[in-house]
């Protein structure tokens, strides 16, 4: 199968940077799949799992607090806020923020800034668990 360059950057560093061959994002618009060749686009991405496929086959996961998937004739893009690969994942540690949100939801409820922050907190301690196998989707 073709390959094409892939990058995944955060303000902190670059996750990855190398040769795949498919990678599967969930966009504001729905799943986007995306193989070597593909025309030039550009997406905003929700807080989710991000799938690639690695040059050798493996296949991994990641969690991607959203951000933008961006492809060119050179390369595939993902820029997010933050990013990790799910074996990098503590269980324990997106558990404690998870319940840290509830926490705040309910402190929050007649604040909507404060409500919209807490909200967004638990879709990312929700998606980490998620991708890690620790939460709802990952013990099915």
């Amino acid at each position: 199968m073709n390959t094409f360059r892939f990058m995944i950057v955060t303000p902190d560093r670059i996750l990855f940077d190398g040769q795949v061959q498919e990678v599967i994002a969930r966009t504001t618009e729905g799943d986007v799949g995306i193989l070597a060749g593909h025309i030039r686009y550009a997406a905003i991405l929700k807080t989710g799992a991000l799938t690639v496929k690695l040059e050798n086959g493996e296949t991994r996961r990641a969690a991607v607090a959203g951000g933008v998937i961006k492809v060119s004739d050179e390369r595939t893009t993902v820029i997010s806020t933050a990013a990790e690969w799910a074996e990098d994942i503590d269980p324990d540690w997106a558990e404690r923020s998870r319940q840290d949100a509830l926490a705040k939801i309910e402190a929050a409820k007649d604040e909507p800034d404060r409500l919209e922050r807490a909200n967004l907190k638990l879709q990312r301690a929700l998606n980490r668990l998620s991708v890690s196998g620790h939460g709802e989707e990952g013990n099915k």
